[in-house]
């Protein structure tokens, strides 16, 4: 009797393998990144490199199409399949290669291959910030940018007092005579003092350093009011983050919102389980409509902060490889997994099934997997780019500071010009000539050296 069935499979084997080398096998698939996905008039993905190795070790040829209506395969209530189930029950393919899910329903109407991957259902989040490096918590309101522009505009605004103090008669009369009072390093430390709402003297007398300390003063208190509640916010945020691993987790807190795929098989198993976690977590979604249209825009969402996107852990473990700043949970439930399907009695399934466990044992399998899921990362380097402060986001104080040092300058330059005319007048001179005598005065190393000079003696 064994010899008999021996000799039957054998048959089975040759003749299946004369057929396959009479004709292409039509292979139906599906674009789902990373399975199947274009690549100019090509394919490529984990899919396509799977057909290609079992092609190699079972000698068959074939030709891959894209399934017509862009579905899997369910059946409607008059009983016909849609998707690529469909065209394998009509005969319009010979084999479905995609992450099709085995189910009793689809057992009944096709063959399905020992699976090539196992998954289940899980969820993703946005990483816990109190998990992440706190040293520098204190920068972490405003983004790198924004602190540069803020040493920036500190930089700035010091050399513009610097500048007025120098250029305005009203601050330095007499250059030859009097001592300035408006050093370098004084000019910061006075800035430094407006910044931390203390102050240091001497104040400026002219109009032209007023205006320069009065809009240096404003943006002192904005930005520290924008600094302080930015802070307060992220503090807020992360004493109210609760640590979720589990499903239990998720339906026991109301913090962060939760959902999935509408109408989808993820939904479907929570709306049919007998599970009491499961059955709140069912009416929550109805509740609170947290579903969403497609995988991809629940991903956008768990990106964002505040949302956990249910779904299958392979397609989500995708996720996680390409956003460094979501995470999986541990657990996975319902555990289910993706098959090759092919028409009822199809003489492949035992070869490829075979075909499958081979791949599996030599590690190809897993191969593909690290190929096809491995981390890119993007946007790792932005984990709080929504949340800290840019400088487009404070655009208007940048400019309202500008504006006030221009404005300064041009003052202190016009109480310049306006002391070179009367001197101009009262010596009959050239007004090009004092102004440029005032300016050297004041710019020169010699005024310094006029200045120690002064100083000294008065110290003796």
């Amino acid at each position: 009797m064994r010899v008999l069935l021996a000799l039957v499979c054998v048959t089975t084997l040759t003749a299946w393998i004369h057929t396959a080398d009479a004709r292409e096998l039509s292979i139906t698939t599906i674009k789902d990144e990373p399975y199947a996905m274009s690549k100019g008039s090509q394919l490529e993905g984990y899919c396509i490199d799977l057909i290609s190795e079992l092609s190699k070790m079972l000698g068959f040829k074939y030709k891959v199409h894209l399934v017509k209506d862009n579905r899997y395969g369910a059946m409607d209530s008059s009983g016909n399949w849609n998707g690529m189930i469909g065209e394998i029950i009509r005969g319009d393919a010979d084999l479905a290669v995609a992450p099709l899910t085995v189910t009793s329903v689809r057992e009944r109407f096709v063959d399905m291959t020992t699976p090539f991957i196992q998954t289940g259902l899980g969820f993703i989040m946005r990483k816990n910030a109190d998990s992440e490096d706190n040293s520098f918590s204190l920068l972490s309101p405003f983004s790198t940018e924004m602190w540069i522009g803020v040493l920036s505009a500190f930089l700035l605004t010091g050399l513009c007092v610097f500048l007025v103090g120098r250029i305005s008669p009203m601050e330095w009369a007499e250059p030859e005579t009097d001592e300035h009072s408006f050093t370098l390093l004084h000019s910061f430390w006075y800035i430094t003092g407006a910044l931390t709402l203390q102050g240091a003297g001497p104040h400026p007398k002219a109009l032209s350093g007023r205006v320069v300390s009065a809009i240096w003063w404003i943006f002192a208190v904005l930005l520290l009011a924008c600094y302080f509640a930015n802070f307060n916010s992220m503090l807020h945020s992360k004493s109210k983050h609760i640590s979720i691993t589990t499903f239990e987790d998720l339906a026991n807190q109301d913090v962060i919102d939760y959902g999935t795929v509408e109408n989808g098989s993820t939904m479907l198993f929570f709306k049919n389980s007998n599970n009491p976690v499961y059955r709140r977590i069912h009416q929550h979604m109805e509740r609170k409509r947290s579903y969403v249209a497609t995988m991809q825009e629940g991903v956008r969402l768990a990106q964002e902060g505040n949302f956990a996107f249910i779904g299958e852990a392979v397609s989500l473990d995708l996720a996680v490889a390409r956003y460094c700043k979501l995470t999986r949970s541990q657990e996975v439930i319902s555990m289910r997994s993706y098959s090759i399907a092919a028409p009822l009695g199809s003489p492949l399934m035992k070869n490829l099934s075979i075909a499958i466990l081979q791949l599996s044992e030599s590690g190809e399998l897993t191969h593909l997997r690290e190929k096809w899921w491995a981390s890119i990362c993007i946007g790792s380097d932005e984990a709080h780019a929504s949340e800290a402060l840019k400088p487009h986001d404070l655009q208007g104080l940048f400019l309202l500071l500008g504006l006030g040092l221009g404005i300064g300058l041009l003052l202190a330059l016009l109480e310049l010009l306006s002391r070179a005319r009367n001197r101009a007048k009262d010596g009959k001179k050239s007004c090009c000539a004092v102004l440029t005598s005032e300016l050297n005065q004041r710019f020169s190393s010699g005024g310094e050296g006029v200045e120690q000079e002064i100083s000294d003696k008065n110290k003796a």
